[in-house]
């Protein structure tokens, strides 16, 4: 697969989870990896197979438990990427640089950086191949190998990406491509799709929607935009008290909804975009737009479909509490790649790497796992340059707020939080 096809890391970010929870607050010793290795030894005490925000959180938390000599990060990017701000890049607000940090820079010191990717899972044999036919033993395994993005599953891309108009929040080869769309609109239909498969951040494919009306309202030009959210799904968002909130501001704002749309083909050179009508399958509809933001379908990594760890459809099988496997007991899950029946973010994950933490302690005292995880995850909702609705839930889509007041209001202290608070938390304590 390309590279525009895999993403590692999570979105959104519970802005006082940190604040609020105890243990979340220890900060780590860094440093800088910057030779390039493979696996210096073949068994670890802790491996970790994946530097996202999950794997990254879990290999410093479990240096403190093991020490850093015990304890690999199996990851072959040079980049680690704070996600969340793409929302912002795509809109304007901020620079596609501020998200990124060399990978060596957020990796703790002293734990061991095995820059390769991962081939096939043996949990029976307490191993994982790498390439060039490498293996590494361990004594616990953490996963962490996010999700990947399909472009390819929708006709006419990656390559339409090539042309103008279009663009995608989602991977680093595409987002500024939707800010120059944004810029660049003219007149006629903005198209925003939501793809017929699990995505991480659910309220990210609306976001850029609100930003882009909000900046054609202040240049002039929403009178010529006929803005339309193409989503596969049959509700604006899956939390009611957050929903009516949107259907207010869609109303307000007067932004066009159709459910149960799955976009299936873009042709770029025409400006169209062919989507399936769910209710109605193998019927499509053709739209032409003068933009359009694509969120494309997602998926597990390749490595993990048909792995023993993993489910029929390749999410690793964990326990929705514990987030230990459910057949391997010194193997866990945390993040996007895990088969938690909550949205995925790394407000998730955040609230996964206490509760995992405190899991494996147990498991390495031979006792059963008491911290439970509620599926508590977050996504501030961008409805504007300077306003965020604060979402946060649980398993049972109920809301689970952090602070006093109505979450679901618009509010310019949330946006700040999202757009500066945020990032300093996810590079100066989460990750550590």
């Amino acid at each position: 697969m390309s590279a525009i096809g895999v993403v590692s890391s999570c979105s959104c970010l519970r802005p006082g989870v940190w604040l609020l929870k105890p243990g979340m607050q220890q900060m780590g010793s860094f440093g800088l990896h910057t030779a390039a290795r493979c696996a210096a030894k073949d068994y670890y005490e802790v491996l970790v197979l994946g530097g996202g925000a999950g794997g990254i959180t879990m290999s410093a938390r479990m240096k403190r438990k093991v020490g850093a000599g015990n304890v690999a990060v199996v990851e072959p990017s040079k980049t680690h990427y704070y996600q969340p701000l793409w929302t912002l890049v795509g809109g304007g607000a901020k620079r596609l640089a501020t998200s990124a940090r060399p990978t060596g820079s957020v990796m703790p010191k002293g734990v061991e950086w095995i820059k390769s990717r991962v081939t096939a899972l043996d949990p029976d044999k307490n191993c994982i191949w790498l390439e060039n036919d490498i293996k590494i033993s361990y004594k616990y395994l953490i996963i962490a190998l996010g999700i990947s993005l399909h472009y390819e599953k929708i006709k006419g891309l990656p390559e339409g990406f090539d042309h103008p108009k279009i663009g995608s929040n989602y991977s680093v080869h595409t987002v500024e491509k939707t800010w120059k769309a944004l810029q660049d609109f003219k007149e006629g239909n903005a198209i925003f799709t939501f793809p017929n498969t699990p995505v991480k951040c659910a309220g990210a494919p609306q976001k850029i929607m609100y930003l882009s009306e909000a900046y054609w309202r202040k240049t002039g030009k929403r009178s010529k935009a006929n803005i339309m959210f193409n989503t596969s799904l049959g509700v604006i968002f899956g939390v009611k008290k957050y929903a009516d909130a949107l259907l207010e501001i869609i109303k307000e704002r007067n932004i066009a909804i159709n459910y149960k749309r799955n976009l299936v083909e873009v042709r770029a050179d025409k400006q169209e975009a062919v989507f399936e009508n769910l209710d109605k399958p193998g019927v499509t509809e053709v739209h032409q737009y003068e933009m359009l933001h694509v969120t494309p379908p997602m998926g597990p990594p390749d490595v993990l479909i048909n792995s023993p760890v993993s489910d029929q459809i390749g999410w690793v099988d964990v326990d929705k509490e514990t987030l230990q496997h459910k057949k391997y007991p010194n193997v866990f899950g945390i993040g996007d790649c895990t088969n938690l029946p909550t949205s995925k973010t790394a407000a998730a994950v955040a609230a996964q790497s206490g509760v995992l933490d405190k899991t494996i302690s147990l498991v390495m005292k031979n006792q059963l796992p008491t911290k439970k995880y509620d599926g508590y995850t977050s996504c501030p909702l961008v409805t504007g340059y300077n306003k965020v609705i604060l979402a946060e839930f649980d398993y049972d889509a109920q809301p689970l707020e952090t602070f006093p007041i109505d979450q679901s209001k618009e509010r310019v202290t949330m946006y700040h939080m999202k757009a500066d608070m945020m990032p300093f938390l996810y590079w100066n304590m989460l990750l550590k």
